[in-house]
């Protein structure tokens, strides 16, 4: 069974930082597209960023660029999420995801198909 296992969030103050981790199992790793995105009460979930499937591409969404960087480690099947310069608009669940090789956008939750469980990250004024 796919698992996709998220930690590292908690609570921060601004301007802080945090690193993310998702832990992947039961999956060929190597070959699928990892994305991060985020929930807060009340709202939508929203694209935050993603790396390919050999880590050589990466995109963000704008309100993380210079602020976030995303990376893979295929070897222990994991990606990592950091966050320098946190703001509280930053706080909400944090999930990964995982994409196979189809042609959807990778900026569509709907574009992937295994899901973590989710990570607060909490940022305080």
């Amino acid at each position: 069974q796919v698992q996709l296992v998220e930690s590292g969030g908690g609570l921060v103050q601004a301007g802080g930082s945090l690193t993310l981790t998702c832990a992947a199992s039961a999956l060929t790793f190597r070959n699928w597209r990892v994305g991060w995105f985020r929930q807060a009460p009340g709202k939508e979930r929203e694209f935050v960023a993603t790396i390919s499937a050999s880590g050589g591409t990466t995109y963000y969404a704008d309100f993380v660029k210079g602020r976030c960087t995303i990376s893979r480690d295929n070897a222990k099947s994991t990606v990592y999420l950091q966050m320098n310069s946190l703001k509280p608009e930053d706080t909400a669940v944090y999930y990964c995801a995982a994409k196979g090789s189809s042609s959807s956008s990778s900026t569509y939750a709907r574009s992937y198909e295994y899901w973590g469980q989710g990570t607060q990250v909490t940022v305080s004024s």
